[in-house]
This record gives C-alpha cells, structure tokens and sequence, in this order.
C-alpha cells in the first residue's frame, strides 16, 4: 500500500549527505555520502560506515511500514504510523524495554529531502541519530 504522502516523489533519486550521532550526548557526528530511491511503495536508502557500505529500506503497508537497514537494523521490524506529523511520512517502534525508533522523510522549502531518525529514551527523550539530507537527482 502506498504512503499517500510520496504520490510525487515516485520513481523519483536522490543523492546527499548523511550525519551519524554515536555517543551519548550527541555532540560527535560522522558524515558519509548517501542516496535514496523513492518508488510506488519503497523507500530506499543507501550510505557508507567506516568504509563499509550500507542499506536500508521502508516498505510501506496498511499499518505503517517495514523497516530493515543493514547497520542498525538487520531484521526487518514492523514500524506503526506516527498521525498528525509534519512530514512526508513518520513511523516509529518499540524496541529493547520500552526505548523507541523514530523515523521520518521531510521537504524542506528548498526541495531537498531530510530523513532523519531518533533514538527515544523511556523516558520520553528524543536524541539525535541519523539524518540525511538529500538534492533530487535530474532525470
């Protein structure tokens, strides 16, 4: 089932910068280059960790969509809708007890991409972890 939010962005590729926040505090940040296709109902990703080669992908369906990315999430995890977001698409789970997973696709008023994702402490704490931000490639 497609996301209703990337009818316009079908068939659509991207290519950016990505940031990685490891430590606790989210102060030291990684950067690596990074890509995006965006089809009918998937969305995904590619970017670079410590010279290794990484993917990802967001495959949507009636409740939300599937997540899996080769680094920080080999096995495929179900992600629920986040409603009311101020994106393009926003989904998130529960994983460990009770620390959760964020992620989300936004335009900004330039036309690029921003797909970031946070880290959710129990404690309601969002903390940085991820964020792409990527320039349409011309057809």
């Amino acid at each position: 089932m497609i996301n209703q939010g990337l009818t316009k962005y079908a068939g659509t590729h991207w290519t950016g910068r990505g940031e990685l926040w490891l430590d606790p505090e989210g102060n030291n940040t990684n950067h690596y280059p990074c890509e995006l296709r965006i089809e009918s109902d998937v969305i995904s990703y590619t970017w670079i960790h410590e010279d290794i080669s990484q993917k990802g992908s967001f495959t949507f369906n009636e409740n939300g969509a599937s997540w899996v990315d080769s680094w920080h999430q080999p096995k495929s995890v179900q992600c629920t809708n986040t409603p009311e977001a101020w994106s393009i698409f926003n989904v998130h789970h529960i994983y460990e007890v009770d620390w959760g997973w964020q992620s989300k696709l936004s335009e900004r008023p330039d036309g690029t991409l921003v797909l970031q994702m946070t880290n959710i402490t129990p404690w309601g704490e969002d903390g940085r972890a991820v964020r792409m931000v990527f320039s349409r490639v011309k057809a």
